[in-house]
C-alpha cells in the first residue's frame, strides 16, 4: 500500500535513523507504525479544575448568574478532555439559568451535528446566530451541519459566505471545497487550485496542497514531524493531516485507507478540534457507502 510505505518512510526519516542491513533486505510488504505523537491526556489542572468547580456548585448561596458561568466553565472543561455527554449536561443547565449563552448554543450544534441530530443543530446554531450574529463559527459550524445533514446547496451557500468574509483562510477554502466538491468535482477543484495559488504562509495551505495533490503524502508528514517538537502542537498538526488526507482517500473510493486514517485521527485525543469530532461521522458514512455497495454487489450476485 502506497500510504504504509510512505508513513513508513516519513517516520524512519523523522527518527533520524538508518535502516538496519536486515531492514533493507526486508520485504516491501513489511507493516512501519505511521508518525504519531503521544495521545493527549487530561493535565493535572484540568482535573482540578473540574473538582474544584464541582465542590462549589454544591453550595447554597450562588447567585444564578454564577452558577450559570460556573457550569459553562466546567463544561468546558469536560468537553476539553473528551467527556462531551457531561459537557452537555453542563450546557443546558447553564442555558437554563441564562439563555442568552450563544457560544454554549454553538458548542451544542457541533455536539448534535456529531450525533445525526441535524435539525436540532440548525436550531442551536440559529440560536447562536440570533443573540451575536458576527459569531462566524456558528456560520460555518452550521454550513458544515448542513453538508452532513445533506442539504448541500444550503450548504454551499453558507459555506461560500463564510469564505468570503475571510479568502485568506485556508480552512474556509478547504471546507468550502469539501462541499462543492460533492456537487461538481471538477468545477470545486479548480475553485480550490485558484484560490491555492493565492495562499500565504498559514499552515492550513498545507494541508489544502495535500488534498489537490501539490504535495505527496510524505512532503506533507515529513512537514509535521521535523518541524514540530512540542507533542501537543504535534498531535494537533496530526490530527489535522490524518483527516484531511482521510477525506482524499474517501473521495477517491479507497475506502481501507480512508478508514485507517479516521482512526488515527481519533486516536490522538485532540477532542476540541473539528477534525476529531467530525471523524466519527465520516465513519459511519464510509462503512454506510461500503454496506450499500455489498448490498448492491449481493442483489447483482442473485441475478
Amino acid at each position: 500500500m502506497k500510504l504504509v510505505k510512505t508513513l513508513s518512510l516519513v517516520l524512519l526519516m523523522a527518527l533520524g535513523g538508518c535502516a538496519s542491513t536486515s531492514e533493507k533486505t526486508a520485504s516491501a510488504n513489511q507493516w512501519f507504525y505511521p508518525p504519531m505523537a503521544i495521545p493527549l491526556q487530561p493535565s493535572v489542572q484540568q482535573e482540578v479544575q473540574i473538582a474544584r468547580i464541582t465542590q462549589l456548585l454544591k453550595r447554597d448561596d450562588l447567585s444564578k448568574d454564577v452558577r450559570s458561568k460556573m457550569l459553562n466553565e466546567r463544561g468546558n472543561y469536560y468537553d476539553s478532555v473528551g467527556l462531551r455527554d457531561l459537557a452537555r449536561l453542563d450546557y443546558n443547565q447553564s442555558l437554563s439559568l441564562n439563555p442568552a449563552q450563544p457560544d454554549i448554543f454553538n458548542v451544542l450544534g457541533v455536539f448534535l451535528t456529531q450525533v445525526g441530530e441535524y435539525d436540532a443543530a440548525y436550531d442551536a446554531f440559529d440560536s447562536t446566530l440570533e443573540l451575536d450574529p458576527s459569531n462566524s463559527y456558528a456560520s460555518r459550524n452550521r454550513a458544515v451541519a448542513l453538508y452532513y445533514g445533506d442539504r448541500l446547496e444550503l450548504a454551499q451557500e453558507e459555506m461560500a459566505n463564510h469564505y468570503q468574509e475571510d479568502p485568506s483562510d485556508p480552512f474556509r477554502a478547504l471546507w468550502l471545497y469539501i462541499i462543492e466538491s460533492e456537487m461538481d468535482y471538477d468545477s470545486a477543484r479548480d475553485a480550490l487550485l485558484s484560490r491555492y495559488q493565492e495562499k500565504d504562509d498559514q499552515w492550513g495551505w498545507v494541508l489544502v496542497a495535500l488534498t489537490l495533490g501539490e504535495i505527496n503524502e510524505e512532503q506533507a508528514l515529513k512537514a509535521v514531524v521535523s518541524n514540530t517538537r512540542d507533542n501537543t502542537l504535534l498531535a494537533q498538526r496530526l490530527t489535522e493531516v490524518y483527516f484531511y488526507l482521510a477525506k482524499r482517500y474517501q473521495q477517491e473510493g479507497d475506502y481501507v485507507n480512508a478508514i485507517s486514517l479516521y482512526k488515527l485521527t481519533l486516536s490522538l485525543n485532540v477532542y476540541e478540534y473539528v477534525e476529531h469530532r467530525y471523524s466519527f461521522l465520516e465513519l459511519a458514512r464510509v462503512y454506510d457507502t461500503v454496506q450499500a455497495e455489498q448490498n448492491q454487489a449481493d442483489i447483482a450476485a442473485n441475478y
